[in-house]
């Protein structure tokens, strides 16, 4: 091998494992990222709900280059690529490449409401789920006191957009907490005077799944006190109501929004590249740019297309797509070449409660305490650290015998300046 250098911008899925695949190779690996830390996103939500802690679900990046000869990596943030003359800026100065992986993923979209941006809550990072974990634990505690019983049913309100995974697992973890902890911390407060309101534009959840499994999911949510609202839109929020489209009003205080993403800002910075649905960019398929062959785009900045559709915006894609990118430089180095990249859809799965679940892989279809218990030694198996599978582990075993969630703790009484 040349000993080329490769740079991956972004550390999450893809970049992670197109990482893993280069760690022992003869090339020399730089890591960027504006976190020190790779993120297991799917498990946010579980942070955001007090079950487990924020360090369970992050590994330190530092800890993968003390054990991979010839890896760095830089805290920076990027603000561009100059694709001609080879180097990604960074506000760290100019990082100079022969190959770039380009892995940024994802932002959340609110579809141009600015009302919705400015008092939605997202799961995207770390300090979001901390900030909705103390936002709902403080309207327990604000709720008890409140004499204006409209303003107290506001509190005790709480609006979920989105009936994909991430707001079906969000919804099923929320209402087993106000059931089984918050209600019984506030003796003041009845489980039934609570409500959790899921808005879904479609005409059912989780619609990529098989039908049965949607309506498995919808009576599921349904038994559990989750009211659901098929075919409906939010169109505007303030801090204490949200809107939907035909003039309904939700008196709430909490909007969590999981209703689409786009891809991240870096794309915009790449100049003259060919952008698609969502601000991705659009990729050949070797998923390099066009007319620049040493640069990768994987996950969910990229576009590619199989039999006419782009691929989905989710981890095993840029998971896939990572590793492809980095045997490609590999097989480049090497003088040889890699058939174009094929996704392997190996089904999908979402969790909504105790012993609750659904997956579907290989053409088979699995629903209750079978897709639940699969779903939990997945999850266990793809987060990265022998301590971080431990904890979550124990989390989840303490949680299943005792229906307690420990990490009920408020850091903050005051949210984080909003960042769109």
């Amino acid at each position: 091998m040349s000993g080329k250098r490769v740079v991956i911008a972004g550390m999450g899925f893809g970049g992670l494992r197109a990482a893993k695949v280069l760690a022992e190779s003869d090339v020399e690996l730089i890591m960027v990222d504006r976190n020190n830390y790779h993120l297991f996103q799917p498990l946010l939500y579980q942070v955001a709900t007090a079950g487990l802690e924020q360090e369970a679900i992050a590994y330190p990046l530092r800890g993968l280059t003390r054990r991979w000869s010839g890896a760095s990596f830089l805290l920076a943030e990027i603000g561009g690529v100059d694709l001609n003359e080879k180097y990604v800026m960074t506000d760290a100065g100019k990082v100079p490449y022969d190959y770039l992986v380009v892995a940024a993923g994802s932002r959340t979209n609110f579809f141009g409401m600015e009302s919705v941006a400015a008092h939605a809550f997202d799961l995207k990072r770390l300090d979001q789920a901390e900030d909705l974990r103390n936002h709902i634990l403080l309207m327990f505690e604000q709720a008890p006191r409140e004499p204006d019983p409209k303003r107290r049913s506001a509190l005790l309100t709480f609006v979920i957009v989105g009936g994909g995974p991430t707001g079906v697992e969000f919804a099923g973890a929320l209402r087993e907490l106000i059931v089984y902890v918050l209600s019984q911390d506030h003796p003041g407060i009845s489980a039934a005077e609570t409500r959790i309101v899921m808005v879904e534009a479609a005409d059912s959840l989780l619609t990529a799944m098989p039908v049965e499994l949607r309506q498995y999911a919808y009576r599921k949510l349904n038994s559990m006190g989750v009211e659901v609202m098929l075919e409906s839109r939010v169109v505007g929020a303030t801090a204490e109501s949200v809107e939907l489209h035909g003039g309904t009003i939700i008196d709430s205080h909490t909007l969590f929004w999981s209703a689409g993403v786009a891809a991240a800002e870096l794309a915009g910075y790449l100049h003259g590249v060919e952008l698609g649905a969502s601000g991705r960019v659009v990729v050949q398929p070797d998923l390099t740019i066009m007319g620049h062959p040493d640069v990768f785009v994987v996950g969910d900045m990229a576009c590619c297309f199989e039999q006419g559709a782009p691929l989905p915006m989710m981890a095993p894609v840029a998971s896939q797509q990572g590793e492809y990118a980095g045997r490609t430089i590999l097989a480049r180095e090497q003088g040889r070449s890699l058939p174009p990249f094929h996704y392997r859809d190996k089904g999908s799965m979402a969790t909504i409660g105790k012993s609750a679940a659904v997956a579907v892989t290989a053409g088979f279809k699995f629903r209750g305490y079978i897709a639940w218990l699969a779903w939990l030694l997945l999850h266990l198996y793809y987060l990265i650290g022998f301590r971080n599978r431990l904890v979550v582990m124990m989390n989840w075993t303490y949680a299943y015998w005792f229906q307690e969630r420990q990490v009920r703790l408020i850091t903050a009484k005051k949210r984080r300046a909003v960042t769109v």
